[in-house]
């Protein structure tokens, strides 16, 4: 079970080390392009290997500046 939670956790703790070096309202506008950026790079096909990650990178950093 830890196998299969283990890039969810990794994800985290990369989103907790930003908010720490960063600060709260820096890291939700860093989600925030974040999403806008993986949003414009999933609308073309090729970039959507990328751009799903990056959207997901953007929820757990405002989910984390948030709370």
């Amino acid at each position: 079970m830890k196998v299969i939670l283990w890039p969810f956790v990794a994800l985290w703790h990369v989103a907790t080390t930003l908010v720490g070096l960063t600060g709260r309202l820096i890291a939700i506008v860093l989600g925030l392009v974040l999403i806008v950026v993986g949003v414009i790079l999933t609308a073309t096909v090729v970039g959507a290997v990328v751009g799903i990650p990056l959207i997901g990178l953007g929820l757990l950093l405002i989910a984390r500046g948030l709370f």
